[in-house]
């Protein structure tokens, strides 16, 4: 049965106008970006079909281009449409950081961080550099590597620090293999990073860690 046939106070567009956004499933709101369904199904039953396949919201923001163009209905436009989502996502988040003070927002920092990092298929380390009201300045991929590592070179944060005249930075990077918590690797480069950045007066704030769905503030740990 198509959506325009179902009782008006069940359709999502409907039940969006009257009581929110949050107030619709996961399903219901990916409807309403998809519009239509396919031949037999309408735009819910092939929103159920997509989060069924791919286990949730998340993992479908995550998926490559040829597995999103495997399932019916779906295609390079619609894959192109849920990146466009997810990066007008961190760059709303990106400008929240800008306007506020980051430090004390650290649901903003870890959210932002996490939409970064999370979903990748091998280590890469991030930093945001931040001003005296701990305002974002910039925030920029500083390295990559493989699965299990990324080397960082804590000359080269520093340099990026001292270029954009910034007053602290806050790293991150993610752990693909699915454990959030720090190694002693982690606690090392964590130190190093501290020990360079206070040489030219720039405080390291936080070191994150993002894996799967977590997000571990190595400061909360008093590892910083």
């Amino acid at each position: 049965m198509a959506i325009t046939d179902w009782p008006e106070d069940e359709r999502p567009r409907e039940k969006l106008l009257a009581h929110g956004a949050e107030y619709l499933s996961d399903a219901e709101l990916l409807a309403l970006f998809l519009r239509v369904g396919v031949k037999g199904k309408s735009a819910v039953d092939l929103a159920r079909d997509l989060l069924m396949y791919f286990g949730s919201l998340e993992q479908l923001f995550q998926a490559p281009h040829n597995a999103l163009c495997q399932v019916h209905g779906m295609g390079s436009a619609k894959y192109c449409q849920l990146q466009a989502v997810l990066e007008m996502s961190k760059r709303a988040l990106q400008e929240e950081l800008r306007k506020a003070d980051a430090f004390t927002s650290p649901a903003s920092v870890k959210a932002f961080l996490k939409l970064r990092l999370r979903g990748l298929d091998h280590e890469e380390f991030h930093a945001l550099f931040l001003n005296t009201a701990h305002q974002l300045i910039s925030a920029e991929t500083l390295f990559k590597g493989s699965l299990s590592e990324t080397r960082i070179y804590p000359r080269e944060v520093a340099r990026r620090a001292l270029a954009l005249n910034a007053a602290a930075v806050i790293v991150a990077h993610n752990h693909p293999s699915g454990s959030p918590q720090p190694s002693d690797a982690d606690i090392h480069i964590t130190q190093q990073l501290r020990n360079t950045l206070e040489i030219i007066d720039v405080s390291l704030l936080d070191h994150c860690i993002i894996a799967a769905h977590q997000v571990i503030s190595m400061a909360e740990l008093g590892l910083v």
